[in-house]
């Protein structure tokens, strides 16, 4: 799925008449490029590349990926929780550092929740460490459109899963209202 977006409804990221915006599924071809962009972006943990490249292909239909005149400028990797076709669990978002502060991070996962594949899902999960503000900013406010409901949790424990290695990681889990 391609899709290009005049940004009327998101001026903020829109910088010049001449900007082109792309937002589509990723395919196999852009997992290095994935690779690099996440490389890019503290804090977030840089996987094998191998596993980009099973996200650009396996999962394509559950991330987007964000190009900027034929840059790529963020991802989301996503998948649907097995045995639970209604659960959206978010694994990372990833904004370039040239364009972060534009609400490109919101825009990607309206885009994500806006497709066909995913029009049974009623609930979004992600995990997010407490130093992650980028992230917790992101989520309340998909959590303030779906009215508030989101609550969080515990998922795993800095001492008791990672062994010191790791922050702990708070499950957002939001119930996802549909417009009527």
């Amino acid at each position: 799925m391609i899709t290009s977006a005049p940004w009327i409804a998101y001026p903020e990221i829109m910088q010049a008449s001449e900007t082109k915006w792309v937002f589509r599924s990723p395919t196999k071809m852009d997992g290095d490029d994935i690779y690099q962009l996440i490389a890019a972006c503290p804090p977030l943990d840089v996987n094998s590349s191998y596993c980009n490249f099973l996200q650009s292909f396996h999962f394509s239909q559950t991330c987007v990926l964000a190009e900027c005149n034929g840059e790529i400028a963020g991802f989301i990797s996503a998948y649907l929780k097995p045995g639970c076709a209604d659960e959206l669990f978010v694994w990372q978002v990833a904004v370039s550092p040239k364009y972060r502060g534009k609400g490109l991070a919101y825009h990607m996962l309206q885009e994500l929740l806006m497709r066909d594949e995913l029009r049974d899902v009623n609930w979004l999960e992600t995990t997010i460490t407490e130093s992650n503000q980028g992230s917790w900013k992101l989520f309340k406010k998909l959590d303030s459109l779906h009215e508030n409901q989101g609550q969080t949790s515990t998922f795993l424990d800095e001492d008791k899963h990672f062994k010191g290695k790791h922050d702990t990681e708070y499950l957002y889990r939001i119930p996802l209202k549909k417009s009527q």
